[in-house]
């Protein structure tokens, strides 16, 4: 139906097991018109239409951020929800209010495939900002393996000792990949 009665090349049913083929498993990430129509050879225009509808379902499929408190480190995986699928290192700061409750979701830094440079003034300028309480930090290893690395614990330490300055505690910082996540607060690292 998004395709339409006019696709040309091998026919729906063809380009719709191509589609399942190279873009199942990746759930939440999205995916570009320039990608679908590389991938799968379809023209632009239907390469667009395609891209909308499963930009609109994955919008639908995200958890509603803006309610209800965080608990778990489960519930920051799905915060976190738009960076699983990256292929470049994201880190995010969720803000909470005293009930901790999300009022503010920020990406402080995109780096690249391995690495992520963050500074404790990225981080809590909007915290002081909003006057959040507490704050979760969060990023993701598109590798896949969520182990934290030397330098991922050496920045928590020092977001952990900014917030007893200023404070506002770091609740955890959590490690997510498309399959895993990893809490520091859950492994004893904070």
């Amino acid at each position: 139906m998004i395709l339409g009665k006019e696709t040309s090349g091998p026919g729906l049913a063809g380009i719709s097991d191509d589609i399942f083929m190279l873009f199942s498993g990746r759930a939440l990430s999205p995916v570009s018109a320039e990608e679908i129509s590389l991938k799968c050879g379809l023209p632009e225009e239907e390469s667009s239409r395609l891209a909308a509808s499963i930009e609109l379902a994955r919008r639908l499929l995200m958890p509603d951020e803006g309610q209800g408190s965080i608990r778990s480190p489960r519930d920051v995986c799905q915060a976190a929800a738009s960076i699983r699928f990256e292929e470049k290192e994201h880190f995010l700061t969720l803000y909470l209010n005293a009930r901790n409750v999300m009022i503010h979701k920020e990406t402080v830094s995109i780096g690249s495939l391995n690495a992520n440079i963050v500074h404790p003034r990225e981080v809590f300028r909007p915290a002081i900002a909003r006057a959040a309480a507490a704050l979760i930090l969060i990023h993701n290893h598109p590798s896949g393996d969520v182990t934290p690395s030397k330098e991922d614990l050496n920045l928590t330490t020092r977001l952990v000792d900014a917030g007893r300055l200023l404070g506002i505690e770091v609740l955890d910082h959590v490690i997510v990949s498309s399959r895993k996540y990893l809490s520091f607060r859950s492994e004893s690292y904070i």
